[in-house]
This record gives C-alpha cells, sequence and structure tokens, in this order.
C-alpha cells in the first residue's frame, strides 16, 4: 500500500506538533511547516516527517513550501490548514495593522495554501483540504473577540463555498471546530487591542482576560481528542464536513440551535454582567 503524506501548517508548537507527531506513528509521511524551521528540535527526530519554512501570508514562501514538499514526497494526499492566530479586545481600539493581520493569518492564509495546492490536486484526481476552524467560528461565546469571530466565520464560509466547485474534481473539504485545549499557547499569542485613555471597556476586558487566563483544567478539551478528529478525516474513518470538538462548543452550538439568535446572544452577554 502506497504511504500517504500530509502537508500541515503551523506545526512549531501546539495541535499542529501533536499532529505532525501523531500521523508520523501512523506510518504517513509528513510535510511539517512553520515560520522559523532553524528553531524545531523535537519533529527533526522523526524520519519521516520533512520540515519546511512557511508563513503562511507570504504567497512566495507558500509557493516555494508546496513545490519543496510535492518534490520531496512526490505527492501530497491530504493539507491542514492549521496555523491561526487571534486578537481580542474592543475593535474600537485595534491598530489597524491587528485588523488586516488578523484576516491575513487566519484567512488569507489558507486561501493561500489551498490555491496553491489546487493544481497539484487536479494533477492527481483528487485530495483533501482540512481547515481547522473554531466553535467560534460557528457560534460566538466570549465578548471582545469580533476580530476572531470574523476570521473564522469567513474561514467556514470560504470551506462551503469551495465544497460546490470542488467537489466535480473529487477534492474533498472538510471542517474541525475545535475549542479551548490543555498545552494551547492561544492565550499567551493573543494580541489585545487596548488605549489606555479609553476606559470604557477596561471591566469587560478584565473579565474576558481573567476567563483565558483561569479556565479550569477540566473545562480544556485533551488535544489529542481535536488531533484524532483530523485523523479520522484524514483516513476516511469519519466522512462529516464539519466536526464540533468538545463540550463546550457542542454545548454552545446546542443552545443556539435552540433559543431565538436575539435570546442566545442576550444569554451569552448576562454571563459578563
Amino acid at each position: 500500500m502506497e504511504k500517504k503524506t500530509i502537508f500541515i501548517t503551523g506545526t512549531s508548537s501546539g495541535l499542529g506538533k501533536l499532529t505532525a507527531i501523531h500521523f508520523a506513528k501512523l506510518g504517513w509521511n509528513v510535510a511539517a511547516t512553520m515560520r522559523t524551521p532553524e528553531k524545531e528540535t523535537e519533529l527533526t527526530t522523526h524520519d519521516n516527517i520533512k520540515i519546511f519554512k512557511l508563513d503562511v501570508t507570504n504567497v512566495e514562501e507558500v509557493q516555494k513550501a508546496v513545490n519543496d514538499a510535492i518534490e520531496a514526497f512526490g505527492k501530497i494526499d491530504v493539507v491542514v490548514n492549521n496555523a491561526g492566530m487571534g486578537s481580542y479586545g474592543a475593535l474600537e481600539l485595534a491598530e489597524e495593522g491587528t485588523i488586516d493581520w488578523q484576516f491575513a493569518v487566519n484567512v488569507r492564509g489558507p486561501i493561500n495554501v489551498i490555491r496553491k495546492f489546487l493544481p497539484h490536486f487536479r494533477a492527481e484526481g483528487g485530495g483533501m483540504f482540512i481547515n481547522i476552524s473554531s466553535f467560534m467560528g460557528v457560534t460566538t461565546a466570549v465578548p471582545l473577540g469580533s476580530l476572531y469571530n470574523m476570521s473564522k466565520f469567513a474561514l467556514e464560509g470560504l470551506t462551503e463555498g469551495l465544497y460546490y466547485e470542488l467537489k466535480p474534481l473529487n477534492i474533498e473539504l472538510r471542517l474541525i471546530e475545535q475549542g479551548g485545549s490543555k498545552g494551547n499557547n492561544f492565550v499567551h499569542s493573543v494580541i489585545w487591542n487596548k488605549d489606555e485613555n479609553v476606559k470604557a471597556y477596561d471591566d469587560l476586558m478584565k473579565k474576558v482576560g481573567n476567563l483565558m487566563e483561569n479556565s479550569p483544567e477540566d473545562q480544556l478539551d485533551d488535544p489529542q481528542t481535536i488531533v484524532d478528529a483530523i485523523a479520522a478525516q484524514a483516513t476516511g474513518e469519519s466522512n462529516q464536513f464539519r466536526t464540533v470538538v468538545g463540550e463546550a462548543g457542542n454545548s454552545l452550538l446546542a443552545l443556539r440551535n435552540s433559543v431565538p439568535i436575539e435570546q442566545y446572544l442576550e444569554t451569552i452577554a448576562s454571563n459578563y454582567k
């Protein structure tokens, strides 16, 4: 049986690194990408993992990483768009660069990777894109996350929209909607929108900051459950288009689907009064 190959963005830490190691242990070839490959020491110990430099916002780097991965492995079967970042805080206080950065990483990044892989998938007669979203891409749950929510809602719309044009080409699309997980450094990489001269949002920002910093471990998902969901899609064990992982995300989605949107929004807002 021919060994399959997976291409994963954002593998320097967290979910991306765990996913790369998991697929290597499954016997897949892994093209692991990151912005600073010279710093990586763990993934380099696996014979079937090759590391490629990639900033998903840089179209030239995307093209080179895609070309180099195809040259190294011959064929890529699955692409996981995992790289992502978050900004939180009042939209009013966001710097122009932060707004553009949030869109560039979480939306334009996957677009860049998808566009550069499509000629390869067309030539090979098929392939799969697994886009790592968030339950914040199908619902809202935390104030001051308008930019992050925007980016994940956009990723959801992009993926659904592509379904129709790529299905006739035997190119599959999947969405993984994860929540907070143990060992995730997301909170520490968040960019906060703030202005010391504007105090109107301070109370809400303090509540949201405390929530992020002090989430009980038992309310966070085991990251392996997210990796397993990715693997289930890649291996064909599951063919769900959208997979919500974790109790928090599924509970929020159930609530949102069970009441009018006005009631849902007021319910969430009441948690932060």
